[in-house]
Formats: C-alpha cells, structure tokens, sequence
C-alpha cells in the first residue's frame, strides 16, 4: 500500500507478492505461456487489477518477441458495435493486452485484402473480427491468430446466437396466457436472418397455440412503415397483440394504434426488440428483448485469448438475450 500512496508503478513482484506465487508465475500468465491453472492464473489477475498493474509492452516485446497487441477489426458501415467492443477491449486489458480498433473497407473483397495486411504487419498477437473473414495465408508461426465472431454476417446482420428467436415464442406465450388470441407481426427485411428468424418463430407460435393472427406486415425497419401497417387494419380489429421485430418498428405501431384512439396496452398491446433506450422512457415504456452484446464482445476475446495461449476456449454461460417486461403489454380490455 505504502508504494500505492506514493505514486510508484506496481511491478510484477508486488503482482506475484499478493496473488502468492512467484514472479515467474506472473510473467508466464501475462506472456500467455501454457502451464498455469486456471485458478493461479485468475489469482494473478484479480491481483494486478487490484494494484492497477499493467506490464511493460516494449520489455514483454523484447524478451518474448510478442507484441502484446491485439486488433478488433470492423467494417467501415454497420451496426452500433460499442458495446461488444467495450467488452472486448476491457477483457483484453484485463489479461494485460492493449487493443486498437481497426475499420475495414465495406465490401468484402476489399476486406478480405485489408485484413491480410493487418496480419502480416506484424504488429498484433491476435485479431477478433467482427464478420466472417477469409483467413490470409500465414507465412510464419508468429502470425497472428485470427477469430471470426459468427453472431454477424458479412454485411454486418444479426445471425448466431443473436438470430436466436425464441423470446419470440416467450413473449407471444404470456399474452396468450393474459387472454390475447389475435395477433399481428410487423415483420423487418427479409435480408435480414434475425428478422427471418422472428417471422418464422411468430407463425410457429400461431400454429403451435391456436391463435388467430392478422398476417405478417412491414418488411422494413422504417417506423412508418409499421404505423401504416396499423393505420390500415379494421376498425373491429382490438383487441389485439403486435410484435414488432424490433422497437423502431415497435414505436410505429404504438404511434399507428394512437392515432385511430385505441389505447396501448388496453386496446393494444405492442412488444419489440433490442432494448433502446428510449425504449423505456415511452409512454407507454415498451417490453422489449434486451441482448447482452457486451457480454458477447468479453467471451469473444476470451475465445481469442485462449487460442493465442493454446488454452480450452472458456463456454458461453447463460443466454445472450432476455425479454424485459414492460408497460406496453396487459389483459386485453373487452370493448
């Protein structure tokens, strides 16, 4: 503590003398060395988290002929990937690894010669991609290794376990518990896997529960879309229940239903997806899927972390997606 208050730089023995091994153990956990079990190696960074303790990149580099550098690369064009990279990036300082992010140019053949590049620079131990990647051919035994996560697509779509729909059948099995029998999908691009996958998972929920379903709307992400989608239904439609493929599409047909006077959730109740945040400051707030891609961006360089060791690569614990139930779903009012 006293090297702590004066501002000295804690060193790999203050590491090793408070995780209880030796300074050898210390540096074969942050040079990625096998050997060491997963306690001591958790041991030795719980330790150095606490004491702030980052090793010397250029010493490492010099004794190790390791870089101690990894690179997130992404697509120039895409989806808001802040928090997977946030996970990403903190699990890598965590084991001692600094990180930069790279962007790719759009298409994939472009991509494909810009990550070859990043390869063989020479400068990384490790590369995480976010979309499938055509591996370049490695000309050494100090390439770097390379992953690919499979929760996107070349054009950066949900797939994986992000185009997992089962929340779908979840959500749709509570309103029918609540006394919804009528249902309308307001459905998102058919390019798009996870929309495909939330389409399919609502006509299965149709068949499987015996409900009536008002057919599959929309095929855009465009909130007017989905706000025409309920402009244009019967007047006799209420009592019903929509599920929007995501909560922009969500927002459209509370704006839809509004308009015509029904209420929301009496007259109407409305589910979407992916948790923005304004999803919980509508009015009503919406129930919604939240998916945990920080989370997803931690176990991915997990997975690379293990392989540049040659460890077993750590199992995803638990779901990546969650229903978040909110104001926008009730009883239906018997009008």
């Amino acid at each position: 503590m006293g090297d702590e208050l004066m501002g000295k730089r804690p060193t790999s023995h203050d590491v090793a003398h408070r995780a209880g091994v030796s300074q050898t153990t210390v540096s074969f956990v942050f040079t990625g060395r096998s050997g060491i079990s997963a306690a001591t190696r958790e041991r030795v960074l719980e330790a150095a988290a606490e004491l702030n303790y980052r090793p010397n990149l250029a010493a490492r580099s010099m004794r190790t002929q390791r870089t101690g550098r990894l690179a997130v690369v992404i697509p120039v064009s895409g989806l808001n990937l802040f928090p997977v990279l946030e996970g990403a990036s903190a699990t890598a300082r965590d084991a001692g690894y600094v990180v930069e992010v790279i962007s790719l140019a759009s298409s994939p053949e472009e991509r494909a010669d810009d990550l070859a590049s990043v390869a063989e620079s020479g400068e990384y131990e490790g590369i995480l991609s976010f979309s499938p990647i055509r591996t370049p051919q490695q000309t050494s035994d100090s390439a770097p290794v390379l992953l690919s996560l499979s929760e996107f697509d070349e054009n950066m779509h949900a797939t994986g376990a992000f185009s997992d729909a089962r929340p779908v059948a979840e959500m749709m099995e509570r309103l029918a518990e609540i006394g919804h029998r009528r249902f309308l999908h307001i459905a998102g691009p058919p390019d798009y896997p996870a929309a495909v996958a939330r389409r399919d998972a609502y006509l299965a929920t149709i068949d499987r529960l015996g409900l009536e379903s008002l057919g599959v709307a929309g095929g855009d992400w465009s909130g007017l879309t989905a706000t025409e989608s309920v402009q244009s239904l019967p007047d006799d439609t209420p009592p019903l229940a929509i599920i929007a493929a995501n909560d922009v599409l969500a927002a459209g047909a509370i704006r839809g239903a509004v308009t015509r006077g029904w209420t929301v959730p009496g007259d109407v109740s409305v589910t979407g997806w992916d948790d923005l945040t304004m999803s919980a400051h509508f009015i009503p707030s919406l129930t919604t899927v939240f998916q945990d891609r920080q989370r997803l961006g931690a176990h991915s360089m997990q997975r690379l972390l293990a392989a540049i060791r040659g460890t077993e690569p750590p199992t995803q614990e638990g779901a990546l997606q969650k229903v978040i139930w909110r104001e926008s779903v009730a009883p239906p009012r018997t009008r």
